[in-house]
């Protein structure tokens, strides 16, 4: 019994750091059409057109997220506010946008 408990949580653990990969792809296919978007004006257009292929999906169902219609316009959306990944994922950036919209309430 303790070998198949073993076994489950090593393939558990197998199965998070795939997705934290795949997760990775998604990020600099990301940061790929932030920089088209700056250099070419597309970057919108060029995400959609990742998530949309099948490559695209099948690293968005392995990243653990849904390929459906409302997360390409979330992808969509994100490119075009054009902040970098890293940049958006930051403690300053968060911060940042949480006074912005107290700002904004007040």
């Amino acid at each position: 019994m303790r070998d198949f408990v073993d076994g489950t949580a090593y393939n558990n653990e197998q199965g998070n750091r795939a997705r934290k990969l795949f997760a990775a792809v998604v990020l600099a296919a990301l940061d790929d059409a932030i920089a088209d978007d700056k250099k070419y004006g597309n970057g919108p257009e060029q995400i959609a057109r990742w998530a949309r292929s099948r490559d695209g999906r099948e690293v968005l169902s392995c990243a653990g997220i849904d390929p459906n219609e409302r997360v390409v316009s979330g992808l969509m959306d994100f490119v075009g506010k054009g902040v970098r990944t890293s940049v958006a994922l930051s403690r300053e950036e968060s911060e940042r946008r949480t006074a912005a919209l107290q700002a904004e309430a007040a």
